[in-house]
């Protein structure tokens, strides 16, 4: 069963609240588009079926038309030649044919306000039909970036994200680990020669590996920014 019962309930419907109490509002506006594009092309067929027989109609007034003035001539010609017989006759013909003419005329008016009511609903349907459509690309795209969005959110709380950090602590206590061993060789007794030599290359290595650890820490920053933007 259809969404809609007939064309007015097209044409009064209130597209938003039929959305807001829908389910699945981009089905439901999608089946809505169906309905409306199939009475579209109804009441278009109707609408050309109703020219057609407007058209037939005023080729049938024109011949009446045309008969009216042949039995009116023939009367006069009767009349001329003194056949007043005649000259009813013709005169009757042309009644008959005019009463033709005005109910020919009486159906051409009705059909003018048939055609009249026919073209206010087309234009009323296609207004609805471009209401519906611009609701749909509204609701894709809403969609779209409501899915977009989850996608971010459930990437920001992975379990990717939490190794990450974790290894973002663990370099951090490294250098804490590091500097806490280049103070330590800073202090204590005086040292002999050698032992200054010594100590200076262990802070060289201190040093080098305190270096590595930053250049690491900040790469590894850089890379989650990145993949966060």
């Amino acid at each position: 069963m259809g969404i809609f019962s007939r064309m007015s309930d097209i044409i009064n419907a209130n597209i938003n609240s039929l959305l807001d109490k829908a389910e699945d509002p981009e089905k439901i506006v999608r089946l809505m588009i169906q309905e409306m594009e199939d009475t579209l092309v109804e009441v278009r067929s109707a609408t050309a079926k109703t020219l057609a027989e407007r058209k037939e109609r005023e080729r049938h007034l024109e011949v009446l038309s045309r008969e009216t003035a042949s039995w009116e001539d023939k009367a006069t010609l009767a009349l001329g030649r003194e056949r007043e017989d005649l000259a009813r006759a013709a005169l009757a013909e042309k009644a008959r044919v005019a009463d033709q003419k005005e109910s020919i005329e009486r159906e051409l008016g009705l059909i003018g306000e048939q055609l009249e009511r026919l073209n206010g609903d087309i234009g009323k349907l296609q207004a609805k039909l471009d209401d519906a459509r611009a609701r749909q690309r509204s609701i894709i795209l809403r969609a779209k970036n409501a899915e977009t969005t989850h996608r971010a959110r459930t990437q920001i709380h992975s379990a990717k994200i939490d190794d990450v950090l974790a290894r973002f602590e663990y370099a951090e206590r490294r250098i804490d680990h590091v500097e806490a061993q280049s103070e330590a060789l800073a202090m204590g007794r005086a040292k002999s020669l050698q032992e200054e030599f010594a100590a200076l290359e262990a802070n060289d290595r201190v040093d080098a590996e305190l270096a590595a650890l930053k250049r690491k820490l900040s790469g590894d920053r850089r890379q989650e920014e990145e993949s966060q933007g």
